[in-house]
């Protein structure tokens, strides 16, 4: 269990939307076993864990994943931010699926909202939010957080944003908040947003459908925590190929193109990781050329054809260099079983 702390007097904000609702508070913080004095001193401290178990015991309590926070119109039930996830974990790159995730919340009725858009500063995800709402710096911190955290996640790599804007003064903002982000925040701005780098906006999900499941299943623990969130080249680059190479696997200098690197700098890091990019096509090609043998549906020539060899034979002297079997042994061993 992690014993990273966070401050009692952030984590009593969490009961402020339950409050706006009239909602005891006592049952959301026995179950999360912490006694309400813990919160009362500004300067005291509680573990990550327990703040997690806070915010999950005070959604179930609202049945609300925004807490009341997002304003009196309505509620976003749990289960929306999954169905959200679900709707962006398919996009091809991180702009694609921040554009989508602001989309499926504009379906919401709420006083927050958030909007996408490119400039030439970046990649800008602004938030809206209604000057009546209750613990207004609170909310917004939170959201910015969350959403930086998730996008992270979703390319495998930590996106530091090129900057915060905040309408509100530094008086207002949370100290944890501070910490928790090394990127230069201006207060007393027109709008909330967050900016991106262009680059990392381009960087392609690595995360498939079968982790998001995973990920679900503790999803408030993973995107409060610190661990890096660094993937390998390897899975980047097989992310790449696998949502935009169809047949053709994509040349050398486009996969640099889609990383933002030179050939030089993406050969030594490849090295560095003791592969390279002829090995990666020829570890997606041979198992692509797995699953379509293991299946009678198409003929070995015509799976040839399909892994880009201009001749079967060509085909079967990789494949027995990848498996020390031929194409046809591998498929009749593995049909008959």
């Amino acid at each position: 269990m992690s014993q990273e702390t966070i401050s009692a007097a952030y984590a009593q904000k969490i009961l402020q939307g339950p409050l706006s609702g009239n909602l005891a508070v006592g049952p959301i913080l026995d179950d999360c076993g912490i006694k309400a004095e813990d919160l009362e001193n500004p300067e005291s401290r509680i573990y990550k864990s327990d703040f997690t178990r806070l915010v999950l015991a005070a959604i179930e309590q609202t049945e609300d994943e925004f807490l009341g926070f997002a304003g009196s119109r309505g509620k976003v039930k749990p289960g929306s931010f999954s169905m959200m996830s679900h709707a962006v974990i398919n996009c091809p790159d991180l702009s694609q699926a921040m554009h989508r995730c602001a989309q499926f919340y504009d379906l919401f009725d709420l006083q927050v909202s958030t909007d996408f858009y490119q400039d030439d500063e970046g990649v800008q995800f602004r938030f809206f939010l209604d000057d009546e709402n209750i613990s207004r710096s609170f909310a917004m911190e939170a959201s910015l957080f969350l959403s930086i955290r998730f996008f992270s996640w979703l390319v495998g790599k930590n996106i530091i944003p090129k900057c915060i804007h905040l309408d509100y003064s530094v008086e207002e903002s949370s100290s944890d908040f501070k910490n928790w982000l090394p990127t230069p925040i201006l207060y007393d701005q027109s709008c909330n947003q967050l900016t991106i780098e262009v680059m990392d906006a381009r960087l392609p999900l690595v995360q498939t459908p079968v982790s998001l499941a995973e990920f679900l299943k503790h999803s408030l623990n993973d995107l409060l925590s610190d661990q890096t969130l660094e993937t390998s080249l390897e899975l980047q680059i097989k992310s790449i190929v696998n949502k935009e190479g169809g047949n053709n696997l994509p040349d050398f200098v486009y996969i640099c193109d889609r990383l933002n690197m030179t050939t030089q700098t993406l050969r030594r890091r490849l090295r560095k990781e003791n592969t390279s990019y002829r090995e990666i096509k020829d570890n997606i090609r041979r198992d692509a050329a797995l699953t379509h043998l293991s299946k009678a549906r198409l003929s070995i020539d015509e799976i040839a054809l399909l892994m880009g060899f201009s001749e079967a034979s060509s085909f079967h002297r990789a494949f027995k260099n990848w498996t020390g079997q031929t194409p046809s042994a591998y498929r009749k061993r593995h049909l008959s079983t």
